[in-house]
């Protein structure tokens, strides 16, 4: 067996040629993950040889990314905004459009002694990184899969947050008494027949997490409708949603009284997140009029 580590990548490169966008930085990946060599290094010395029992493990993964797996998934990790989690096929992979979320709630998150609420937390991707910037802030991390929040507890663990509380809720259901200044959510709202949808993720991220019925929408809807009787006056809801959807939730928003609707655009270009406040001060007063 050529116990090669140049040799190796280059191997893996060819085999992961048709399922990686990326073949050459996925095997670099892979051993770093298992031996702790990183990629400078790799690339810098040509003569490092693997160990039979990093060949073994390393032949494990890539026989697991062969199969489809997503790399995420055969690492058990993914970077987001500037943290490393711990990802299981219980939660989504994070994205990096979703980090516009994040990039939405600190911009209304100045104050101290603020209260955010993360619905269908995940792997607590969004919820940990605005823990992490505003450590002064108070987040509520809440899932309806009891697996996602065990993810999300061990990654606030990991990254010693003590401002972040995993509750597991399906929405609103479990959440009592509460208000806040910001909620946001990257709920499911992907439509259960797009054809656009990749088959890796079809195969093996977990359709609770991705898909929702009336034609994705029924999230928004659960949450839009609910979100007032939660918020503090004058506070934010922030949500992703798909690049062919704004309008329709921006118009959502407008329908239950939120104001300042507005969507953002991800790096790709598209309206990918939607923000509106909401007064309650102001729906009083117009339910009067």
């Amino acid at each position: 067996m050529n116990d090669s580590l140049p040799d190796w990548c280059g191997e893996t490169a060819a085999l992961l040629h048709n399922i990686s966008d990326a073949p050459a930085l996925e095997a670099a990946l892979l051993v770093e993950h298992v031996t702790g060599i990183t990629r400078t290094r790799q690339r810098s010395d040509a003569s490092q040889r693997l160990s039979q029992v990093h060949m073994l493990r390393l032949q494990q993964l890539r026989e697991q990314r062969l199969r489809g797996e997503p790399l995420a998934y055969v690492l058990g990790e993914a970077h987001f905004w500037t943290l490393k989690l711990q990802i299981t096929p219980a939660v989504l992979i994070p994205r990096p459009e979703t980090e516009l979320v994040v990039e939405r709630a600190l911009a209304h998150l100045a104050g101290v002694n603020t209260q955010v609420l993360d619905l269908g937390t995940g792997s607590g991707a969004i919820a940990l990184a605005i823990a992490t910037e505003r450590p002064q802030t108070q987040v509520l991390a809440c899932d309806v899969s009891a697996d996602a929040l065990q993810v999300a507890q061990i990654n606030a663990t990991n990254l010693q947050l003590g401002n972040i509380e995993p509750r597991r809720s399906d929405w609103f259901s479990n959440i009592h008494g509460q208000s806040f200044d910001v909620i946001v959510s990257n709920p499911p709202y992907i439509d259960i027949h797009d054809p656009d949808v990749q088959p890796q993720v079809r195969a093996h991220e977990p359709h609770i997490a991705l898909f929702a019925a009336d034609a994705g929408m029924a999230s928004f809807n659960a949450i839009v409708s609910a979100a007032p009787r939660h918020l503090r006056n004058g506070g934010w809801l922030i949500m992703e949603h798909g690049w062919q959807q704004a309008a329709k939730v921006r118009l959502l928003l407008e329908s239950h009284g939120f104001v300042g609707v507005a969507s953002h655009l991800d790096l790709a270009g598209h309206e990918r997140v939607t923000e509106a406040q909401f007064f309650s001060s102001l729906n009083h007063r117009d339910e009067h009029d």
